[in-house]
């Protein structure tokens, strides 16, 4: 097929985790020449996994940029994390690509977790492939399996699969595959170029059934072909190849390729698919909705902060020419980079097409559209980053790192925008938040190795609250003499319960001055001053105090005495007041495809919660939404739960709701605990 040279191109590899996704990339390096030696991932040594992170899990911790030339033109690749803890780094990664490689193993029970995958790149528009790999793993026979994985996909996947190959198999042993274009047979040669050969008699009748359905899954978006088909004419190979071209640039049609990136089988068809019928870059752009103006645009999807360059703002060129010392997004840029995993090639410019690193433009983050004419500018198509489902109370180890802990954790948010600091004034603990307890290991990891700042870990405390079921009238006095100016303050105060929610309030019904006025205000402020730690050691809500009358000394009063008096009224009336703590329960939307509502009900019930109702999952075919009330004391590690009983793909969000009364054997935990964690504290 003829082809004319494209502009540079960017592909995304994604998939679940262990799908492949980081030997394919190494493999298509090798298969392009731009590394003479495959790394490996055991081995910690591939151009995707380099960050120490990664290799300690053996797993893609972040986006991998790395750059390849096939055939005269130069592809970036974007190697994407699997974990669905780390989805977010994936779908910026996606946005700026022409092409996804979605990379699945042949495994059918494994469809399940490509559902957020493939409706992410639906609702976007991004055209994407499947590559079916380690296609040796198919057992059985080769017609009964491949189509049992077709449909597997296929039943997630709101657009059509359209199977490109045919594997041969030599009993027990995947040895090639049919071109069902080409119609041509090629046989897989370990670590080297498939050697073309006759088609094997076995595979003809499966070929030509493939074949039909190929020809007819592209007739349903051309009435040209569609009438062929319906005459027996039977359409030239540069037609389909058109066609091929045309439907995946729209994202109509999901083509579907097999191989085995270890063994390096079937990799240089992937990237003379990608190189013939990729989109170009200026499909992308437009999908973005980017114009051109002034010299250049670029946009950045992922930041990085290197240890000798400082921040690098990985970004895709979308219009004209970036040059290194250039203004852009109102910033000057110094340093223009071509990223080869964490190695850099200082670049003088960079065309459209091209995926670069961007030295120090400190104000740019991920989603920021910029040019040399119009500055920066938020796209509005950017994907909104997930809710935080996971947290973990962090402090350094050491007392000297615990003013730098914050400031270290804003350049970490600086690359990874899903995490999240939070302050809880309730319990005094700094709450790391984010997707899971491997992403914030992750960044715990990060903390220690790129900042020098060991910390420690564990779950948040719950902001347990209290209150009062029953009213009362107490009578305090705060009296001293210690030779000049004594103290002395006389108040009777009437405590009450109010109804949920109400919070507190200070009233006064003093009458005959028996209280001056002056000191009013001092009494309501002894009796603020005592709410933060009632009788059981929580904060006191849904409270009033009313000042109905008092004594006083014209010379030995003061604001301080009538502080403390309101204080020891406090202090001492509110445990004839029945408190009980109050803990916090949250709103609840879970998410899960309904093959598992029922096992919903039951992680639910088994948190204490209540299930308040079901409705069908808008936009998702088959998933509930599971509407509930979840105490927030069992809610720490549910989204863990959640995964792990829906092979990763349940999801939840929650908001404050009310506060609910906690007694017996919980409430007394709870009470314990906090005593301990304040005498810790040494309060």
């Amino acid at each position: 097929m003829p082809h004319t040279k494209s502009a540079p191109r960017c592909a995304a590899l994604v998939g679940p985790y262990l799908s492949g996704k980081t030997t394919l990339l190494e493999s298509l390096l090798f298969a392009a020449g731009a590394v003479s030696r495959k790394g490996s991932v055991r081995d910690g040594n591939t151009v995707g996994d380099s960050a120490p992170e990664a290799k300690a899990r053996q797993m893609s911790v972040e986006v991998g940029l790395a750059t390849a030339e096939y055939l005269g033109e130069r592809w970036a690749f974007l190697d994407c994390p699997g974990s669905v803890e780390l989805a977010h780094e994936t779908r910026a990664a996606l946005m700026v690509a022409d092409v996804a490689v979605v990379v699945v193993e042949p495994i059918p029970e494994k469809a399940l977790p490509l559902v957020p995958l493939f409706k992410f790149l639906d609702d976007n528009g991004i055209p994407h492939i499947l590559f079916i790999n380690k296609i040796d793993m198919l057992a059985g026979g080769e017609e009964a399996r491949i189509s049992e994985v077709m449909q597997a996909f296929q039943g997630v996947s709101s657009r059509p699969l359209v199977l490109r190959q045919v594997p041969i198999r030599d009993g027990e042993t995947v040895t090639g595959h049919v071109d069902l274009v080409s119609e041509r047979a090629w046989h897989y040669n370990p670590h080297a170029p498939s050697s073309l050969i006759p088609v094997p008699d076995t595979v003809v009748e499966r070929e030509q059934s493939a074949r039909q359905e190929l020809l007819e899954a592209l007739a349903d978006f051309d009435d040209s072909l569609l009438e062929q088909l319906l005459e027996d004419v039977a359409p030239d190979k540069e037609q389909i190849y058109r066609l091929l071209t045309k439907d995946l640039a729209s994202d109509l049609i999901v083509p579907v390729l097999v191989g085995s990136a270890e063994g390096d089988n079937g990799v240089r068809r992937l990237l003379k698919l990608l190189r013939h019928e990729g989109p170009d870059v200026a499909v992308a752009a437009a999908r973005l909705g980017i114009e051109p103006e002034g010299m250049g645009v670029a946009q950045i999807f992922k930041n990085y902060l290197a240890a000798h360059a400082g921040k690098l703002g990985f970004a895709r060129v979308w219009h004209g020419t970036i040059t290194d010392g250039q203004t852009l997004g109102g910033e000057r840029l110094s340093g223009l980079y071509r990223m080869q995993g964490t190695e850099q090639q200082k670049l003088t410019e960079a065309v459209a097409g091209d995926v670069v690193a961007l030295g120090r433009l400190d104000k740019a983050a991920s989603g920021d559209i910029l040019s040399d004419k119009n500055g920066q500018k938020r796209s509005s198509l950017w994907p909104e980053l997930p809710a935080p489902v996971f947290g973990l109370a962090i402090s350094a180890e050491n007392r000297n790192d615990e003013v730098k802990l914050p400031g270290a954790i804003q350049k970490l948010s600086e690359e990874d925008p899903s995490l999240c600091l939070d302050l809880n004034t309730d319990t005094s603990e700094l709450v790391l938040w984010g997707q899971g307890d491997i992403h914030l290991q992750i960044a715990v990891d990060r903390l220690r190795g790129r900042y020098n700042i060991p910390v420690k870990t564990r779950p948040p405390q719950v902001p347990y609250k209290e209150t009062i079921r029953k009213s009362t009238a107490h009578h305090a006095r705060h009296k001293r003499q210690s030779g000049g100016h004594g103290q002395f303050a006389d108040i009777n105060v009437e405590i009450k319960p109010l109804p949920r929610g109400d919070g507190f309030t200070f009233t006064e019904s003093v009458v005959g001055g028996t209280v001056p006025r002056q000191y009013i205000p001092a009494v309501e402020q002894g009796v603020r001053d005592y709410l933060p730690r009632g009788p059981l050691g929580f904060p006191m809500v849904d409270l009033t105090v009313n000042l109905s009358s008092g004594q006083f000394h014209p010379v030995d009063s003061s604001e301080m005495a009538f502080k403390t008096a309101a204080r020891i009224a406090m202090s001492d009336g509110l445990p004839s007041c029945d408190p009980v703590l109050l803990e916090p329960i949250l709103s609840v939307l879970i998410s899960v495809p309904n093959e598992f509502t029922s096992k919903i009900q039951r992680i639910v019930s088994g948190r204490r919660g209540q299930i308040l109702g079901f409705d069908a999952k808008p936009g998702f075919n088959g998933w509930d939404e599971v509407k509930c009330s979840i105490p927030q004391a069992e809610i720490h590690d549910l989204i863990v739960e959640l995964r792990s009983t829906t092979q990763g793909v349940g999801t939840y969000t929650s908001s404050f709701d009310r506060l609910a009364e906690l007694v017996g054997r919980l409430a007394e935990k709870a009470i314990d605990a906090r005593k301990a964690a304040l005498e810790d504290n040494g309060r």
